[in-house]
């Protein structure tokens, strides 16, 4: 992954990296709260030559206070050391675990050695340091004073007593909470970076071409007042998510130039997809080119058509497919007339049979003859074989993608279910994409301009003229 991709990784997962970032604080913050405060007390101690050391010169009495240093280090905290001063501050513990509260360095190249002893109480801190330096200055002596003599040929100063420490060494507040910080960052975008591997989900055309081995015909962007207002009406001729489907209504007019498709089947591969909206976006946006468009609910399963065109929907496509009543009697006028509605009917109980029936073969060639372009919104193709069948009587369909939502398995096997039944999949909209995601290419609103087709009483740029700059544009993606 470069650098853009871990971008495009925290845009898209802020959220798990912002949990492991809590996760991170919440811990170091427990640490800090329920951690013992350590306090340290440190001292210095100098070792220095006998002035009647056998030593020739003092370069060489350096030398050899420097070696005996490096072995004194070891002594600080050997039970020669550390039993006496249990003994003599009478402390409750043993040699061995004072000996873990005490650490001796020798700074290189100097003749010091660097006690530091630690405890829960700093005035005990102080105490043991004290009498630490002071046992130790003496158990050296007796350790380097030769057989039968009674002077060491080094002698061993404290140079720098121990005081009472102010402050507590552990937990140190601002270096834990930054390491949990940095732990729960690390924790949070390794959850990312797993969760991405993971994700099957489509998120962007690359990942449409990947499956289908052909891109989106449009990406329709997600718009968060969608839900109270699904459709692109007049009002709202200027948003993005009107302008990609205008895109949308352009690029189908040039997948087959010379017969572009008049009869459309809007499915998906699941619910909850946007595929009904979409289909009413696309009637919608058709029609106000001046094309007469019918829009039919072709969902007799859950019919929403009606609902969201703001129409009656208990007479429809099933009472004209089974005589019951005639076509002009059930079609619904939308808007200022140029579209027209046939709402789904009553729900029957054999929706498949119905939807593969002459009947509606005929009223297909039908509709065909008397409108423009026809929109026909199905079920979803993985639930039930509708939008296969239907898609066999029209001209084809188009597979609504829900962003972050239909896995790559499922597009796969809703194009093998078209193929299956010989319908031809005219392209794929990639749908609900966030406005700065990966998988909606913000085009400026000059671009998009160009490619709406003149409405009446507006002056616009025809459609001819316009569309061939798309399609070279949606080439070059």
């Amino acid at each position: 992954m470069d650098l853009r991709d871990y971008l495009h990784l925290f845009r898209r997962r802020w959220r798990v990296i912002f949990v492991g970032l809590v996760i991170g604080l919440a811990g170091a913050g427990g640490w800090v709260a329920t951690s013992t405060p350590i306090y340290q007390a440190d001292l210095r101690v100098f070792v220095a030559l006998e002035g009647g050391a056998s030593a020739t010169n003092a370069y060489q009495g350096s030398q050899f206070v420097q070696d005996r240093v490096k072995s004194y280090v070891k002594v600080v905290n050997s039970p020669a050391v550390t039993a006496p001063v249990i003994a003599r501050l009478r402390l409750s513990t043993t040699p061995a675990r004072l000996a873990a509260k005490i650490s001796a360095t020798a700074p290189t190249d100097t003749v010091l050695v660097d006690i530091a002893v630690s405890d829960a109480s700093a005035a005990r801190a102080q105490q043991i340091a004290s009498a630490i330096g002071a046992q130790f200055v003496k158990t050296v002596a007796a350790l380097e004073t030769p057989p039968n003599t009674r002077v060491s040929p080094v002698t061993l100063n404290v140079v720098q007593p121990a005081v009472l420490p102010t402050s507590p060494v552990s937990p140190k507040i601002p270096l834990d909470l930054g390491l949990g910080l940095v732990v729960g960052l690390a924790l949070g975008v390794a959850v990312a970076v797993a969760r991405e591997a993971l994700d099957s989900t489509v998120k962007t055309p690359d990942d449409v071409n990947e499956v289908l081995h052909s891109g989106a015909l449009a990406t329709i962007p997600f718009d968060p007042k969608a839900k109270s207002r699904p459709l692109t009406t007049p009002g709202a001729n200027h948003s993005h998510r009107a302008e990609a489907f205008r895109a949308l209504r352009t690029n189908l007019r040039f997948i087959n130039v010379d017969h572009p498709p008049r009869a459309i089947v809007l499915t998906s591969s699941v619910a909850a997809e946007g595929k009904s909206v979409s289909a009413c976006n696309l009637a919608i946006t058709t029609a106000e080119s001046g094309l007469r468009t019918i829009l039919v609910d072709a969902d007799l399963r859950r019919p929403t058509v009606a609902g969201y065109m703001g129409l009656e929907g208990s007479a429809g496509l099933t009472d004209v497919l089974t005589g019951r009543a005639d076509l002009d009697d059930v079609l619904q006028p939308w808007g200022d007339g140029r579209l027209m509605v046939l709402a789904s009917g009553p729900l029957p109980p054999n929706p498949s049979e119905l939807l593969g029936s002459r009947q509606m073969v005929e009223l297909l060639r039908r509709l065909v003859e008397r409108f423009d372009f026809v929109v026909l919104d199905a079920p979803p193709l993985l639930a039930v074989t509708d939008a296969a069948i239907l898609g066999q009587a029209a001209d084809g369909a188009l597979l609504i993608i829900r962003h972050g939502h239909t896995r790559r398995e499922q597009l796969r096997r809703s194009a093998e279910a078209l193929e299956a039944a010989n319908a031809t999949m005219l392209g794929s909209i990639l749908n609900m994409v966030p406005a700065r995601g990966d998988g909606y290419y913000y085009r400026d609103r000059a671009y998009l301009a160009d490619l709406e087709v003149a409405e009446p009483g507006s002056p616009s740029v025809p459609a001819q003229a316009a569309a061939p700059r798309h399609a070279a544009g949606r080439r070059g993606n």
